[in-house]
Parts: structure tokens; C-alpha cells; sequence
């Protein structure tokens, strides 16, 4: 009896991870809006009435990608935490404002692979529904935590400007892993993946102006 029913658990977790990665895929090239159900079915090789056995709704398999999306960062997020503990030990530290620059590269690359769900600002019934689920709100709670610490010490230690609100330099990192640019700029087949990611990713830590150059008041 043991024996079948986990296999009937194995069975039921390839057919999860088979529709999440529908859905993943399906959100990072159409979109959460123009996502169907059936799309989602048809991509997971499964029936439709069999994906509603495991996910009741659109909202659910969005909160199901998002879950998974988040996984993947806090794991990389740990490994860098693990490395900075490593090189502390040697006497290299390695400083909070380049892990912050690791994992925005990371959130780009990401997104450049199609594997970041792309979800909308404005749509009440994913915001109510993802904030009632306890594994995308634990796991976005654990990341933005881990991140505030690096922001706090790169604010202290002057890597980041101190005067600016630690929750404004948190959205930002976050908004990268969904921007636009990097969409437009791979769209548009001019540009490698690491050119894009370099730009950005200068431009989100440094800024647009020249470097030392102040502004001029009129």
C-alpha cells in the first residue's frame, strides 16, 4: 500500500512540475492576461478537467510559478551567501553592493531565458490570491530579507547612497527581473545577452551620467 502510493506522489508531483513549467513558460513569453488554461493544458500534455485536479484556478498557477521562480533565487541567494562566507574566512570579503549586483544579473539572465513569469501590476484577483498563499508570501518575505541586510551594509559602508529608503532600493532590485528594457532590447536582436545585462545593470548601480560629472543646477 506504501509502495503504490508513493508512486501514485511521484506521479503527481512530474504532472505539478510539468504544469509549472508550462505555466512559467507560457507567463514569461505571453504574459499572465493572454494566458489561457487550456494553453496551459495543452503545453503540460494533459487534460484539462486533470490540470484542474491539482490547480483550481488561473490564479493558483500563477502563484505556483511564482513560487517556483523564488526558489530558484533564494537558492542562488544562499549560494552567494555561502561564497561571501568562504572569502571572508581568506580575508577577501566580498562586499554587499556586488551580491546585490550578482543577483539583479542573476533576476536579468533569468528573464532573458524565459524562464521569469511576467505578471501584471493592477489585477485584484491575483493580488488577493498571491497574498493568501503562504509559500509565495514566506518565500518573498525570506528574499526580501536577505536582500535588506546587503542593502543595509552597503548603505553604512557608503556603497549605495545612505539618504536613499531602503524599501525604494529594494523595489528597484526587484523591478529588474521583470523590466521592460531588457524585453525590448533582446527583442529587438541587436544586442547579446551579456551586453544587456552589462547596460543594465550599469545603469540601475550608476546611473546615466557620465561618471563624475555633477549635475548643474539652472
Amino acid at each position: 500500500m506504501t509502495s503504490r502510493t508513493s508512486i501514485k506522489e511521484q506521479i503527481q508531483r512530474v504532472r505539478e512540475q510539468a504544469i509549472v513549467t508550462a505555466v512559467n513558460r507560457l507567463l514569461a513569453t505571453k504574459g499572465y492576461d493572454a494566458m489561457t488554461v487550456d494553453e496551459v493544458a495543452a503545453e503540460a500534455g494533459m487534460a484539462k478537467a486533470s490540470l484542474y485536479k491539482l490547480f483550481t484556478s488561473k490564479e493558483e498557477l500563477a502563484g505556483a510559478a511564482m513560487v517556483g521562480v523564488l526558489d530558484r533565487a533564494l537558492a542562488f541567494v544562499d549560494g552567494l551567501r555561502g561564497e561571501a562566507a568562504q572569502a571572508a574566512e581568506t580575508g577577501t570579503p566580498i562586499r554587499p553592493l556586488d551580491q546585490l549586483k550578482a543577483v539583479t544579473c542573476w533576476a536579468m539572465q533569468t528573464q532573458l531565458e524565459g524562464q521569469m513569469p511576467s505578471l501584471p501590476a493592477q489585477n485584484s484577483n491575483l493580488s488577493a490570491s498571491l497574498q493568501s498563499n503562504d509559500a509565495y508570501m514566506d518565500r518573498l518575505i525570506s528574499l526580501s530579507n536577505r536582500l535588506s541586510i546587503w542593502i543595509t551594509e552597503a548603505q553604512i559602508s557608503g556603497q549605495l547612497q545612505p539618504t536613499l529608503p531602503a524599501e525604494l532600493v529594494l523595489y528597484t532590485l526587484f523591478a529588474r527581473a521583470c523590466d521592460p528594457v531588457v524585453a525590448l532590447l533582446k527583442e529587438s536582436g541587436q544586442y547579446t545577452h551579456t551586453q544587456i545585462i552589462d547596460w543594465v545593470s550599469s545603469t540601475t548601480f550608476g546611473g546615466l551620467a557620465v561618471p563624475g560629472q555633477t549635475s548643474q543646477q539652472p
